[in-house]
């Protein structure tokens, strides 16, 4: 870590801390001010990153940034050599026994265990172009917290939330039993479990017979559509878990924010919502005309409700909630911050298998390829988040 990279990660979590602690004197639009300082100097870092990023990924053949020479990274050299085998297994195409070593040594590595069926690993550089391409509009798991583990079953301790009595008062040379015994905290076990989840795609033979790069892309894209969408499925699964609230109008997402929620989850609240959310609260105005949704000096592409950023999904990702016999459409407003609510437990295994001979395989001219994903979604703190709808049905015309 470089001196500047130390230095603007400090300024960011002092400005954090000074926020919180003004958030804590009561101080709300003051805190709100010096969070807005917090997210700048946390955007100045990320642009800092990335242009090291940029930096480190320019260099001279043989020799780093700093002009000396290279020493070859063993373990660049060894993907290259799994990648090269991976996609040889992929078409089908016999593998020797050396080669066959090869594969193993590299699985269990990064894994283990591969299954019964003996599927393929996904080599370390395809994982990350995966996760990157995955990374678009409407991929839930950037809003939650990702844990990644290495068993299929396990568990996180938690402490339990309780109102903290105050210590007792002891005068000078008091009696000692008047000194009580103060409450203990009490924990919970928040277990997981790790669940196999699958599908196959036929592809055409004439695809294999593309370049390895041609065939690459394409599995990726296939991966990455079906990956996203089974996290958006089982995180919107926890959600819809939550105890729904339904509220007069907007005004009681300003209330929601400043009661329902505890302050430690206000200050740092998104509000998400779907497109039938967003058109319903782009269309209010104040007693003044002026537009309640306000643009985000941070980011011109995003809205602020309240000083709070409004998160547009699709209506095909989260649907609003029609009752055509009692005339209503309710939309989704869930507020707080979800990567204190739901957790993410990811087994980080991809793998795939592949047969030209199953199914309907042979008959088509078509290998198929089976993906597996390995993941589980729990809920975290139940009090970070609270899931409100309001019914947007236009009133009839007069």
């Amino acid at each position: 870590m470089t001196n500047r990279e130390r230095e603007l990660r400090q300024d960011v979590s002092d400005l954090k801390d000074a926020a919180q602690a003004l958030m804590d004197e009561g101080k709300q639009e003051e805190a709100r001010a010096k969070l807005g300082e917090a997210k700048a100097k946390k955007s100045e870092l990320d642009n800092f990153l990335a242009l090291q990023k940029d930096f480190q990924n320019i260099q001279l053949p043989g020799v780093n940034n700093n002009g000396a020479q290279m020493v070859p990274d063993p373990k660049q050299d060894e993907n290259k050599e799994y990648k090269a085998l991976f996609f040889k297994a992929v078409r089908g195409q016999s593998l020797t026994s050396d080669e066959l070593d090869v594969m193993e040594k590299y699985k269990a590595k990064i894994s283990s265990g591969t299954g019964e069926d003996g599927g393929y690993i996904i080599p370390e550089d395809i994982q990350t172009r995966i996760n990157e391409f995955r990374d678009t509009t409407d991929d839930l798991r950037q809003y939650v917290t990702v844990v990644p583990v290495s068993t299929n079953k396990g568990a996180r301790t938690l402490e339990r939330r309780a109102e903290h009595t105050p210590l007792q008062p002891l005068s000078e040379y008091g009696d000692p039993n008047d000194m009580k015994e103060i409450d203990s905290p009490k924990f919970d076990r928040l277990p997981y479990n790790i669940e196999d989840r699958a599908g196959f795609l036929p592809v055409p033979n004439s695809v294999l017979d593309d370049s390895d790069q041609a065939l690459e892309d394409y599995l990726i894209r296939w991966i990455s559509k079906k990956s996203k969408a089974t996290d958006n499925y089982l995180i919107l699964q926890q959600v819809d878990t939550l105890a729904k609230e339904t509220l007069d109008d907007h005004k009681g997402i300003k209330t929601t924010l400043n009661i329902t929620l505890d302050p430690a989850f206000s200050l740092e609240a998104s509000i998400y919502t779907n497109q039938d959310g967003f058109n319903y609260l782009d269309q209010l105005e104040d007693g003044n005309g002026r537009p309640l949704l306000q643009p985000d000096p941070q980011n011109s592409t995003r809205k602020l409700l309240h000083g709070r950023p409004v998160v547009v999904l699709s209506n095909k990702t989260i649907a609003s909630v029609v009752d055509e016999g009692a005339g209503t459409k309710m939309a989704p407003f869930i507020i707080g911050v979800l990567d204190e609510a739901i957790v993410l437990w990811d087994r980080q295994q991809v793998s795939i298998d592949m047969t030209k001979v199953g199914g309907e395989a042979w008959r088509s001219n078509t290998t198929e390829f089976r993906a597996i994903v390995r993941e589980d979604v729990t809920g975290w703190d139940n009090e970070a988040v609270v899931y409100t709808q309001i019914d947007i049905t236009p009133a009839p015309e007069v």
